[in-house]
């Protein structure tokens, strides 16, 4: 297949096992917020992250070895089908990944402490807007959809973090920065899962985000033991084990040879499912005007990923012809 031919099905749709992937990941991420709300409060959020990180990574690493080990006897075998694996571009682009991935939740962990559930999730999913416009700014190639969508979205979130005095809140800045470097994580793992493993990209990014986070709580907090209650332990669990390791990881495979942007669509559904997370383990509400933001920001998520017509389709079947030609 050739690489036009390739581009134009990954502008279509994504594949079914992708669009899972990334939906299982969001349902993980949502309800982790609660896990870290409660993680945070007990041990302090940069602690609370850097280990989350680094049970991400031990989570992930035995498949690495499990799947290099594999590939070798297949080698040596003589199994010529075996896929070439750029294991120093794994290292090098979860390094990158990790780098976001770091700054991203440490802005959502220290802002959880100030900010609901709720609202917290609604704020991260500004990525949904951020990714496609960010994209639009290196490739030049515009969307009026997107223009209208982030009309409708700074709306949203007027109506969702700006109080009656004008004012808005420093967690809700915090968390508007943390989307956006959720925005650069999620365009650096779909530029660099293309060609590298899955597990190796997503073990390099654990590793890093684990040694900068717990750099960060070192330097910002004082780490003790009678920080690790009972519910912490739990929370951190929870948060490493299925937030960090499984979903993060989904999130890589989900990306692999699919749009970011429709990727970041089906991922900003933890949005929704931490709201519901939080009324149904923290009894937490959102006020008439806040509802109203998140049902504004949810229709511009709808608008952005909305087929483009006939005019795309037309285009994607010109390129098609032009790859056979």
């Amino acid at each position: 297949m050739s690489d036009k031919r390739s581009q134009a099905y990954k502008e279509q749709a994504m594949p079914a096992f992708n669009a899972l992937c990334c939906f299982l990941g969001a349902l993980i991420w949502g309800t982790a917020f609660v896990a870290q709300k409660v993680g945070g409060d007990e041990m302090g959020p940069f602690i609370f992250n850097g280990l989350r990180f680094f049970l991400g990574f031990i989570v992930v690493f035995p498949l690495v070895v499990i799947r290099a080990k594999k590939r070798r006897d297949r080698i040596r075998a003589g199994d010529t089908r075996v896929d070439a694996v750029n294991t120093k571009r794994a290292v090098y682009g979860g390094i990158v990944c990790g780098v976001f991935l770091t700054a991203a939740s440490a802005l959502q962990q220290y802002s959880l402490q100030f900010v609901e559930v709720g609202k917290a999730g609604f704020l991260t999913a500004l990525y949904i807007i951020l990714v496609p416009v960010i994209s639009f700014l290196v490739t030049r190639k515009s969307n009026i959809r997107v223009l209208i969508g982030a009309l409708i979205a700074t709306a949203g979130l007027y109506c969702l973090s700006v109080s009656s005095s004008m004012s808005i809140a420093k967690a809700d800045i915090l968390l508007i920065l943390c989307a956006l470097m959720f925005s650069f994580q999620i365009l650096a793992v779909g530029y660099f899962a293309g060609d590298t493993d899955c597990f190796e990209l997503a073990a390099s990014q654990f590793l890093t985000a684990g040694i900068l986070g717990t750099a960060l709580a070192f330097y910002m907090e004082s780490p003790a033991l009678s920080m690790f209650t009972g519910p912490g332990i739990l929370s951190l669990l929870y948060a490493g084990l299925f937030s960090s390791g499984i979903a993060y990881t989904l999130q890589v495979v989900g990306q692999k040879g699919a749009d970011p942007a429709i990727a970041s669509l089906i991922m900003s559904l933890e949005s929704v499912i931490s709201a519901v997370s939080g009324f149904l383990f923290l009894h937490q509400t959102l006020s008439p005007r806040e509802m109203a933001g998140c049902v504004l920001m949810f229709l511009a998520i709808v608008l952005v990923q909305l087929p483009a017509g006939k005019k795309r389709e037309a285009g994607t079947k010109s390129e098609l012809r032009e790859s056979n030609g």
